[in-house]
């Protein structure tokens, strides 16, 4: 083997330390092995942040309920008031500042009450504005 074949075979080889048994020290297994290992890290770096996004709105939805609301109907709240939290602040407030979120809440259902405080500019959806 040449000088090139030697350190390709060194850089898989370093990448596969620490696996089970021939897929750590030959380099036909542990070249499959990394490359599937690479496989799993690019798909699961997508299903962490799917998990942390269903993480988030479960703690959301969990203090929502306690205000009286549903997720859905809090979010629709949030999204008439104005207020633009994402879930990740959101979750987080929740959980640590219940306080905080409570106040949140209440002008989410001023908001989402007939005739709430919030209202649309007059121009947006106004015929012949513009």
């Amino acid at each position: 083997r040449g000088v090139t074949s030697h350190a390709k075979h060194k850089k898989v080889l370093e990448q596969a330390k620490g696996f089970y048994g021939r897929r750590k020290n030959t380099i036909r297994t542990a070249k499959a092995a990394v490359d599937k290992a690479g496989q799993y890290a690019y798909r699961d770096r997508k299903v962490r942040k799917r998990a942390f996004r269903a993480l988030w709105i479960q703690r959301i939805n969990a203090a929502a309920r306690l205000e009286g609301f549903t997720y859905s109907q809090f979010m629709h709240g949030l999204d008439l008031a104005g207020i633009e939290m994402d879930r990740k602040v959101l979750s987080d407030v929740a959980g640590a500042d219940p306080a905080a979120f409570k106040a949140i809440a209440d002008k989410t259902t001023l908001a989402a009450s007939p005739g709430g405080a919030v209202s649309r500019p007059a121009s947006e959806g106004a015929v012949g504005a513009g």
